[in-house]
C-alpha cells in the first residue's frame, strides 16, 4: 500500500506540476532517470518518504532551514499567530510582527541599516535592491546613474532584473534579449589563486578590477552587487574578506552603492550573522530572504540606511518608491522570522555552530585529502570541494546516489557542497562524512 502511494504521488506530480530550474524529461522513467521523491513529512534534519525511507537534508532544502523540519519552537509561534492575524495589508496597515522583526534586524546592524522594505523572495529582494538604487540616484539628481556591476560568474535570482546581474552563461543565453546590460568584473574566487598568491592577493587584484572600472564609469554606475564570502550558485566560490572591505572604499570614493546579496549567506551561514560582518563594513543595502523565516514561509527584505530612506521621504508620489506585492511582510512569515531570531538569541547558535563545524569539517577529512578532490573550503555552515575529472552527468548520478545512501545533495556542475541545517547531533555528523564519502568514490568511480 505504502509503495502504491508513494508511485500515485510521483505520477500525479509527473503530470502536473513543473519543477523549477528541472529539466523535467530527466524524471522519465528510464534507465538514467533523476528520482522524484514524493515527502510525507520531516522533523529534524530529516525528510521522509511515503515509504518510510529517510533522507539527511544536507542542503537545508535549498539553503533555508535552519533549525529542523518541524522545529517545536518555530511551531508553536506560527500557531499562536494563525489564530491572531494571518495577514493585513502593509499599506496604511502595519502590524506587530512586521515592527518587531525590523527592530531586531535593525539592531544587529547597529542601526547602520534602519529601514526594512518586504517582498517574498530572494529575486525580488535583489530586483527592490537594484530599482531602489537607481531610483535614489534620480532623486538625488543624479539620473545618469543607471548601469549595475556584477561579478564574473553571479547568480542573485531569476526575475529580469536579477538576471541582468547574473552571469552564468545558460541564463543568458536563454534570456540575454529581456536584459538590461550590466557590467562584469573578476570574481574574487580564490581558487584562481596564481603560485605563491593568497587568498588576500587575488581580493586585491579583483578589488582593482572594480577601481579600473570606477574610474572610467563612476558618473554612469548606480551599484555593484556582491555575494559577500560565498558566491553560492557559482560554486561556492569563496573570497577574503578584504574584497569587501576594499570595495566598500572604493564605493565611497566614487559615490557608487553596494548591494550585499546575503539571501544564501546571512543568517549565520558563514560564521556571522550577516556576512559582511567579517570585513567590518556594512552596505548601502543588504538583501535577505532563504534562512530568515527559518525555511517556513517565503520571505524577504532589503535593509537600506537613512540617507537612502531620504532620498525618496517626500510629498511627491513621483519620489515614491514603487515596489509592492499583496503579501508584504505577511505577518505569518515574520513570525516565524522572529521565531527564528529567538532561537539565535537563546540558544546562542553562532557560537554552537563554531563547535558543530569543526566536527563537521573533521568528519570530512577523508574527502578533503581524496586524490580526487580539489580546493576543499570551508566558510562558516558552508563546505565545498571540486571533484577532479568528473563525468558531464556527475551531479545528477551524485544526487541519485546521494538518495540511495539517505542523504539529499545535490552538486553544482562538479562542485559538491554542503550546507546542513544548524542542529546535527554528533551521531549525524558522522553519518553525513562516512555517507558522503561513500557516495563519491561510486560516483566518481563509475
Amino acid at each position: 500500500m505504502k509503495a502504491e502511494k508513494q508511485s500515485g504521488w510521483v505520477e500525479r506530480s509527473l503530470r502536473s506540476v513543473w519543477h523549477p530550474c528541472t529539466q523535467m524529461q530527466h524524471h522519465a522513467s528510464g534507465n538514467n532517470s533523476v528520482p522524484l521523491i514524493p515527502v510525507s513529512h520531516g522533523r529534524g534534519a530529516w525528510l521522509y518518504d511515503h515509504e518510510g525511507r529517510r533522507y539527511l537534508d544536507a542542503i537545508s532544502s535549498w539553503w533555508v532551514n535552519l533549525f529542523g523540519h518541524a522545529n517545536p519552537r518555530i511551531n508553536a509561534e506560527l500557531k499562536d499567530q494563525l489564530d491572531r492575524l494571518e495577514h493585513a495589508m502593509l499599506a496604511g496597515f502595519t502590524h506587530a510582527p512586521v515592527v518587531e522583526l525590523s527592530e531586531k534586524l535593525s539592531a544587529l546592524t547597529g542601526g547602520v541599516l534602519g529601514h526594512s522594505f518586504y517582498a517574498s523572495d530572494g529575486a525580488s529582494a535583489v530586483e527592490i535592491a537594484l530599482k531602489m538604487s537607481f531610483h535614489a540616484w534620480r532623486n538625488s539628481g543624479k539620473s545618469e546613474k543607471q548601469e549595475f556591476v556584477c561579478l564574473k560568474g553571479s547568480y542573485h535570482g531569476e526575475t529580469i532584473g536579477a538576471l541582468a546581474v547574473t552571469d552564468v552563461a545558460l541564463f543568458k543565453d536563454a534570456y540575454g534579449p529581456l536584459l538590461r546590460a550590466t557590467q562584469t568584473v573578476m570574481s574574487p574566487d580564490f581558487r584562481q589563486a596564481a603560485e605563491n598568491e593568497t587568498a588576500q592577493d587575488v581580493a586585491r587584484r579583483a578589488a582593482f578590477e572594480v577601481e579600473q572600472l570606477f574610474q572610467k564609469k563612476a558618473d554612469k554606475i548606480a551599484a555593484i552587487i556582491i555575494e559577500p564570502l560565498v558566491q553560492c550558485a557559482t560554486g561556492m566560490a569563496m573570497h577574503d574578506p578584504l574584497y569587501l572591505s576594499l570595495v566598500r572604499a572604493l564605493c565611497d570614493r566614487y559615490q557608487v552603492h553596494l548591494i550585499l546579496d546575503e539571501i544564501a549567506v546571512g543568517c549565520g551561514r558563514t560564521g556571522t550573522f550577516f556576512a559582511c560582518e567579517q570585513a567590518g563594513i556594512w552596505p548601502d543595502f543588504v538583501c535577505l530572504s532563504k534562512g530568515i523565516s527559518g525555511g517556513y514561509l517565503p520571505l524577504s527584505l532589503v535593509m537600506t540606511r537613512e540617507d537612502i530612506y531620504q532620498a525618496f521621504y517626500s510629498t511627491d508620489v513621483r519620489r515614491g518608491f514603487l515596489h509592492s506585492h499583496s503579501y508584504t511582510g505577511n505577518p505569518l512569515a515574520c513570525r516565524a522570522a522572529l521565531a527564528t531570531l529567538s532561537i539565535f538569541e537563546e540558544d546562542d547558535v553562532l557560537v554552537a555552530n563554531q563547535v558543530r563545524a569543526a566536527k563537521i569539517t573533521r568528519a570530512l577529512a577523508p574527502l578533503a585529502q581524496h586524490e580526487r578532490v580539489k580546493h576543499f573550503r570551508q566558510q562558516g555552515m558552508i563546505w565545498a570541494f571540486d571533484a577532479v575529472d568528473a563525468a558531464p552527468d556527475f551531479s545528477r548520478r551524485f544526487f541519485s546516489t546521494a538518495l540511495e545512501h539517505e542523504l539529499l545533495m545535490r552538486p553544482i556542475g562538479s562542485t559538491v557542497y554542503l550546507m546542513p541545517p544548524y542542529i546535527l547531533d554528533d551521531e549525524e555528523i558522522a553519518g553525513l562524512g562516512q555517507q558522503t564519502l561513500a557516495v563519491f568514490n561510486k560516483v566518481i568511480g563509475a
